[in-house]
């Protein structure tokens, strides 16, 4: 049922993962300096799920019981419409910052669960665990490509086989896994989801690598690895982004983890992994998730940048106005990926109704090289404004004076205009901005085999047939005449 956000809170303490920051272990992440932030903030966004105002968007009603919205079964374009205005909800409580949320991967699950025929032997075994999912309403993240040791060889041309994540041993029980995968963004979340992200090849052994399975985060032997944080302060004024929603990437390691036959859903079987995403909907379903988010995103910085100009009074320039203009352009793209994806959506074999493909590869093709463009234009519009941020402690000191005289705008006191460009700086250069950049130019992916997959996968075939018929060809369509027919 949905939970709250002490419910989650609670669970993190009873049950922290295995979450290493700087050589130390993190015993309680949700009052750590690091960690306590990102916590406190998923726990916002569960407490939402039981406020009168958003319940019955964010939760759906079964057998007298709330469930969360994003595990929705999709029996029709009315459930997309649903789902999408919970995952938007979600997304503009955080301005489209939080990559994770537990709305991500549900939509994985949703789809894996109506189609659990696709897993064969171990489809009771998924939908037994969506239903734990649903009924615990957890919080999930998961793990994806293998360490980047040397991206010329195979998984089986590495220093070590285990480098990447395989399987060991097997006994009546379950299964033991070593080797690690990057990259665990959210590990303050309840459970790990371990599915195949990259194309397994063919060979002698490759099968060790074919495993998909869920896990506990505090399962023993699992370890994440964080990075450096780029919360450096806990003032909502001086980091209005950083301090709240650093959901942290790790390095996850498996140091032979026992992982019981019940949480198993693919077991050496490569061509299940390399097909999974897209024949059982998931792909389509978690892409989805990502088009509304980054459709709150860009409203998100539609808003920073006209706010901006009007506060400095640089909206009346006409290279301004054309800035602006570029992003609403942007947004108007991304809002129709998001109406056609759901308008044209069909079911899939199992009956699972899927947002139309098409549009959502448009979107998350394209999306990756708009962004750095977006982040220019916040840093042209604000310029200089962005360097000339004083903290919060100097307007509580005897400075304050010097800085309200100084640092006013035309519309704004300064300590609003301050609060303001702080946040454009949060967005883009700072630690946290600059993760976000990179975070969207990798985000499914190398872009260039994101373009090499839309190109093998997209019917290219009716727009040629358009241009022979134009220039009078013979036509597929149009069989040869042979002598005496």
């Amino acid at each position: 049922m949905a939970r709250s956000g002490k419910e989650y809170l609670q669970a993190l303490r009873e049950n922290p993962p295995n979450l290493w920051y700087k050589g130390q272990k993190v015993e309680d992440p949700t009052t750590h300096p690091v960690f306590k932030g990102i916590t406190h903030a998923l726990a916002e966004l569960y407490d939402m799920q039981h406020d009168p105002r958003y319940r019955d968007i964010l939760t759906y009603e079964e057998g007298g019981k709330r469930y969360a919205m994003s595990l929705l079964p999709a029996r029709s374009k009315e459930d997309l419409a649903r789902r999408s205005a919970a995952y938007k909800l979600w997304a503009d409580a955080n301005l489209g910052m939080m990559g994770r949320c537990p709305d991500y991967l549900n939509a994985v699950l949703m789809a894996f669960e109506q189609s659990a025929e696709f897993f064969g032997a171990y489809a009771d075994n998924v939908r037994r665990y969506v239903q734990y999912v649903r009924e615990n309403d957890l919080a999930t993240t998961h793990c994806l490509t293998n360490p980047q040791v040397n991206r010329a060889k195979s998984n089986l041309e590495q220093p070590d086989p285990y480098i990447p994540l395989g399987v060991v041993s097997e006994n009546e029980k379950g299964i033991v896994v070593r080797g690690a995968r990057m990259l665990s963004t959210l590990p303050t979340a309840d459970e790990l989801l371990v599915f195949p992200s990259t194309l397994l090849k063919e060979g002698p052994g490759a099968d060790k690598y074919a495993v998909a399975f869920a896990i506990p985060t505090n399962t023993p032997g699992l370890h994440f690895i964080s990075r450096e944080s780029m919360a450096v302060g806990d003032s909502s004024f001086d980091h209005p982004l950083s301090s709240r929603l650093e959901e942290m990437d790790c390095l996850t390691v498996f140091d032979d983890v026992f992982v019981p036959w019940e949480r198993v859903f693919i077991y050496k079987d490569l061509q299940r992994c390399n097909t999974a995403y897209a024949e059982t909907g998931a792909l389509m379903h978690m892409a989805h998730q990502v088009v509304v988010l980054k459709n709150a995103k860009t409203e998100a910085f539609l808003g920073l940048v006209s706010l901006m100009g009007e506060t400095i009074g640089a909206d009346a320039f006409p290279h301004v106005q054309e800035k602006i203009a570029e992003i609403i352009v942007y947004l108007e793209a991304m809002k129709g990926f998001w109406a056609r994806a759901e308008r044209d959506a069909q079911p899939n074999k199992y009956g699972l109704v899927c947002p139309d493909r098409g549009a959502l590869d448009g979107a998350r093709n394209l999306y990756p090289r708009l962004y750095p463009r977006i982040n220019e234009i916040v840093q042209q519009i604000a310029a200089s404004g962005l360097i000339t941020l004083p903290s919060e402690h100097d307007f509580n000191s005897p400075l304050a004076p010097y800085l309200e005289k100084f640092l006013q705008s035309a519309t704004l006191p300064a300590r609003e205009r301050v609060q303001l460009f702080r946040l454009a700086w949060d967005m883009t250069i700072s630690g946290f901005g600059a993760r976000q950049t990179l975070y969207e130019r990798f985000f499914f992916g190398d872009p260039v085999r994101m373009y090499q997959t839309l190109y093998a996968v997209y019917d290219k075939e009716p727009y040629k047939e358009r241009i022979r018929q134009y220039l009078g060809w013979k036509t597929q369509a149009q069989p040869e005449v042979v002598a005496g027919d």
